[in-house]
């Protein structure tokens, strides 16, 4: 392991909290940047979770001046790049801010490394299983193809599936990224542009697409952090949870705690350069067997169906994760009822307090 320095981009993020005391083990200085945009953080403040001696430092990734300050002083040996605009609904009615910071602030740190001669050994970006869009689909007559993106028409006639077609679960090795979302299509652009350039300047780079990642320190005030801290939120009420469309999509969510130690996992691999690893649990749940789970649990009434959709969305989402497993010294520990159950106790404390209690 390197024990340079590690700058951590969105490193105040929930990722970001869960690895900072893993790399502060193995990194002779650990370096967060962080514009803590109010979206998801309640202040300015420096967060409680980060160690002493992780250097924090306010700062947007699209501004140039920020980057030459940061670079003057400091020259990474390894870069993880988590800083990103997340949510897919949101992208299609904030498609500018999400193309600014996920592109632009891509590229301002690459030419910022170049212009202050700070050229990494590794970089490591967190992108998303939203680069796949629908994904893959096995016909009934067993040919494989794309169906694409679907349209306004099909969503409005609630035709939620592809006829005569089952999902295949995404995989690198087997899937052509086809991204459905302005979200999902500028985390693809991320990966070219981090792809290209280290292989121009020789430097190392992995790819982690992640699927759903729920947990502890998920932020409870942003209402695109993902949507089983909202229904906890919901649930919590003694209210129904709603289900979109008819409640039946597949998600693989994976538990923070695994994702925090996939990215470990490829900061020592010695043979991870130049790859792509999908990061999931391995297997899919529907989401009403999350919310009925939920529901269960604080005595709420069963989750009810109510038609809806969202622009974007995809169908179905869940990885193979047999090439993670081989190539990194790494497995996912955590059932999905063991991390529901540590996320509600979490929730649960958190909205005790005060601060977050009319939120």
């Amino acid at each position: 392991m390197n024990k340079g320095i590690c700058l951590v981009t969105g490193g105040a993020g929930f990722i970001g909290g869960h690895i900072t005391s893993m790399l502060e083990k193995e990194f002779e200085k650990v370096i967060i940047v962080d514009n803590m945009h109010e979206q998801i953080h309640k202040s300015k403040e420096r967060p409680s979770n980060l160690l002493s001696t992780t250097e924090f430092i306010i700062g947007d990734i699209c501004n140039q001046d920020m980057w030459d300050q940061l670079l003057l002083n400091h020259k990474p040996s390894v870069i993880i790049h988590l800083a990103a605009e997340t949510g897919t609904g949101q992208s299609l009615t904030e498609s500018t801010r999400h193309g600014q910071v996920n592109v632009v602030g891509t590229t301002q740190m690459l030419d910022a490394l170049i212009r202050n001669d700070a050229i990494p050994a590794k970089i490591l970006l967190t992108s998303s299983r939203a680069v796949y869009g629908e994904g893959k689909w096995l016909h009934e007559n067993g040919s494989e193809f794309y169906p694409g993106q679907r349209t306004r028409e099909q969503l409005e006639n609630a035709e939620w599936d592809f006829t005569k077609s089952t999902y295949l679960p995404l995989s690198n090795s087997r899937n052509f990224p086809m991204p459905s979302s302005i979200y999902g299509a500028t985390k693809l652009t991320q990966e070219y542009l981090i792809s290209s350039w280290c292989k121009s300047y020789g430097v190392d780079q992995t790819i982690l697409r992640l699927q759903n990642v729920y947990g502890p320190g998920q932020s409870l005030i942003n209402s695109y952090t993902g949507i089983v801290s909202l229904f906890i939120r919901i649930a919590k009420e003694k209210k129904s949870i709603p289900l979109y469309e008819d409640g039946k999509m597949l998600r693989d969510f994976v538990y923070i705690g695994d994702v925090a130690n996939a990215i470990y996992a490829v900061l020592v691999a010695e043979h991870a350069n130049g790859k792509v690893f999908d990061i999931g649990s391995g297997y899919g749940t529907t989401i009403k067997e999350v919310a009925e789970i939920i529901a269960s649990r604080y005595g709420a009434p069963i989750p009810t169906v109510c038609g809806m959709y969202r622009n974007g969305d995809v169908r179905h989402a869940s990885c193979d994760i047999t090439d993670s497993i081989e190539y990194l010294d790494w497995a996912p520990q955590v059932t999905l009822q063991k991390g529901l159950n540590l996320l509600c106790n979490w929730i649960d404390k958190e909205l005790d307090k005060p601060s977050l209690s009319t939120v």
